[in-house]
């Protein structure tokens, strides 16, 4: 092993020290996969060096040629969570911890306190990494990079003769992706000891499948036309997903009417609220057990950054805004300058002529 994998794997070694200090919680294999998405190209480092569990290194054995889809995958959920929330005071940014610091560049936690703190944070995670995963595999399928699955192929030959159209064309193979995604994230609760840990396990378990079913709830029908001079005689029709961004928007819209389970699990999970217990929880609602912090203070012991220093909307009422985001604190103004090229023009023959223009810019950041 050259120099510089063996610098990446005690990297990684570190990480998942400092991760494992942080977070004692028993499903650690729910979330120790994240940590693939920061480093270069995993496949090098082999299945048994890579942060999983044991039922998924044995997975990754049987199925090496998944570690770039899983990779991907860690790496869609992270992006769209912190899409998402972006411009809100959790912004799906963890803080620099005493532990964190300790380790190498890079190698800091991607997440924090709300991995295990069974809040509405903890649910949308789950489900955008379960969704992340679904994606990522499904497309690798469609492309053709694996002997295993291919396209959906159950649709072909279908259709309808008197409307002129057919199924055909490749349609994404999303039941694949979602076998896969379960077989891999889902943790069994007959593994866990102790009420507290049963219970987050199986709010976790749940949203793992909202997020899975966010997915193939968006699969929408494209089709192309065939016809003498474009007239779209007949069409060929098939199934593909939508994009991810469009399925963290469904997240976020579920993230905001999630529904509080109650911390105890008799034979299956409740609303908290006895008189709303009549009303059934769908496979497609996240869950949450916890109620969230208000993120507005610092606290480095629990990886919450506060949003002291974050940069917000002074004219706007949403989230974003500096009343909310600041929380009341209220916010500093400073001027910036900025100098681009512009104006430019093509001056015969050959180079392009432009003029050096600035602007200033009011930035407000909170108190």
């Amino acid at each position: 092993m050259d120099r510089a994998a063996l610098l990446g794997l005690a990297r990684l070694c570190a990480l998942w020290a400092a991760l494992l200090a942080l977070f004692p919680y028993g499903a650690q294999g729910n979330w120790m996969w994240l940590g693939i998405a920061s480093f270069g190209v995993p496949e090098k480092l082999g299945c048994a060096n890579l942060p999983l569990n044991s039922r998924q290194k044995e997975l990754c054995k049987r199925k090496p040629y998944l570690l770039p889809s899983i990779r991907e995958g860690a790496r869609l959920g992270i992006q769209e969570c912190r899409n998402q929330f972006r411009h809100e005071r959790w912004n799906c940014v963890v803080a620099t911890s005493t532990t964190a610091a300790a380790a190498p560049f890079g190698t800091s936690p991607l997440f924090g306190y709300e991995l295990s703190s069974g809040t509405k944070e903890t649910a949308f995670i789950y489900a955008v990494m379960a969704a992340g995963l679904v994606h990522s595999v499904t497309r690798s399928c469609s492309a053709g990079n694996m002997t295993e699955c291919s396209c959906d192929t159950t649709l072909q030959n279908g259709g309808s003769a008197s409307e002129g159209w057919h199924w055909g064309g490749c349609s994404d193979d999303v039941q694949y992706g979602m076998w896969f995604s379960r077989k891999f994230l889902d943790f069994p609760i007959r593994n866990t000891t102790g009420k507290e840990n049963k219970v987050l396990l199986a709010m976790n378990l749940h949203n793992n499948e909202a997020g899975r079913q966010a997915v193939a709830k968006l699969m929408s029908v494209d089709c192309r036309c065939h016809g003498v001079s474009g007239s779209c005689a007949v069409k060929t029709c098939w199934k593909t997903m939508s994009s991810f961004e469009k399925i963290g928007h469904l997240l976020k819209d579920k993230y905001e009417n999630s529904i509080q389970i109650s911390d105890k699990i008799k034979r299956k999970m409740r609303r908290r609220e006895k008189d709303q217990r009549k009303i059934p929880i769908h496979k497609d609602d996240l869950l949450y057990v916890n109620k969230s912090p208000n993120y507005c203070v610092e606290d480095k012991k629990l990886g919450i950054p506060g949003t002291q220093g974050r940069e917000c909307n002074r004219t706007s009422e949403g989230a974003d805004g500096c009343n909310l985001l600041c929380c009341g604190r209220g916010y500093n103004t400073h001027v910036v300058r900025h100098v681009e090229r512009c104006e430019c023009k093509f001056i015969w023959c050959c180079y392009v002529r432009c003029r050096r223009c600035e602007s200033m810019t009011d930035v407000h950041t909170c108190k």
